[in-house]
């Protein structure tokens, strides 16, 4: 989604999106078959924000950021732990008996990442960049998730420049599943 602004501001309105579909899914009586829609269209978002951050905000991390590299690996570290706990939610219906300790799971491990960015991180950047990068970054971000993938690839490559290179391929393979499949339409 296009929120507009720079990259800290699209990707706090990230954060804010996927907390609310996580609102709705507890929401929603156990087994619901609408907790399934909610938990993909979470997936979407979770895999195309993830995707974005590795492919420009981390390598401005390194870049700008004193320990930049050790605070961007830990990052993506915590994007490889949700994107297993995704890839195992994936095949599993509402009904099923680890689906709600899966989805508690991946709202546990998402909340930290979203704490951890927008307490430590986000506030670095915008004391290490001018108006203008957080700008350009944000422009950057928004164009990298119109293209990225839209399920979980916990083997894809996750730094550049391999990342860049496979990301809108598997990302156009996705939207065309999710088209024939109805996935992320409610």
């Amino acid at each position: 989604m296009d929120h507009g602004g720079d990259v800290i501001a699209e990707l706090t309105t990230d954060h804010r999106e996927v907390e609310d579909l996580f609102a709705q899914c507890r929401a929603a009586p156990t087994g619901d078959p609408a907790r399934r829609q909610l938990m993909d269209r979470v997936t979407m978002e979770l895999v195309r924000h993830s995707v974005a951050e590795e492919e420009h905000l981390y390598p401005a991390v390194r870049e700008h950021l004193e320990n930049g590299d050790a605070l961007a690996d830990k990052e993506i570290a915590d994007h490889a732990k949700v994107e297993e706990i995704l890839k195992d939610l994936e095949g599993r219906a509402p009904d099923d008996a680890s689906f709600d300790q899966l989805v508690m799971q991946l709202e546990s491990e998402v909340g930290e990442h979203v704490r951890d960015e927008e307490q430590r991180l986000f506030p670095l950047l915008r004391q290490a960049c001018s108006t203008d990068q957080l700008m350009q970054l944000g422009q950057l971000v928004r164009r990298a998730k119109e293209t990225a993938p839209t399920r979980p690839h916990p083997s894809a490559p996750d730094k550049p420049p391999l990342n860049k290179l496979l990301a809108p391929g598997a990302g156009l393979v996705d939207r065309i599943r999710d088209a024939i499949t109805g996935r992320g339409k409610a």
